[in-house]
């Protein structure tokens, strides 16, 4: 059964079959996620977000992710390149500051055009 993998705030959605990483998900989905290490739990540059209702939705966290993560585990963080689904999950994809700057300007630029007419 194929697995629909959803980043925000890309607001990018995937299928792809159970035991792929969420790196590599978002490699094909198209999605940056900054990594340096190649997907070796070394770098810790690859942290996402998992809403705890999508926690189920990923194999158990590996030797290396506790070892990294530690309590953050508890928050739903967890290492792109070592988090492997097994269901449908949404990812939160922690947004480069600037950018995340840039698009809630245009947000807000759009709002106000979309009130005046």
């Amino acid at each position: 059964m194929d697995c629909n993998i959803t980043f925000l705030p890309q607001n990018k959605t995937i299928r792809l079959k159970p035991g792929v990483t969420l790196l590599n998900a978002a490699r094909r989905a198209g999605v940056k996620i900054a990594t340096r290490c190649d997907g070796k739990a070394a770098c810790l540059m690859c942290k996402v977000k998992i809403d705890s209702e999508y926690l189920a939705a990923l194999h158990p966290p590996t030797d290396a992710e506790k070892r990294k993560l530690g309590s953050l585990l508890d928050a739903g963080t967890r290492l792109s390149c070592q988090a492997k689904v097994r269901g449908s999950v949404t990812v939160h994809v922690p947004e480069d500051p600037l950018k995340a700057a840039i698009r809630k300007q245009l947000e807000r630029q759009q709002q106000e055009e979309d009130d005046w007419f």
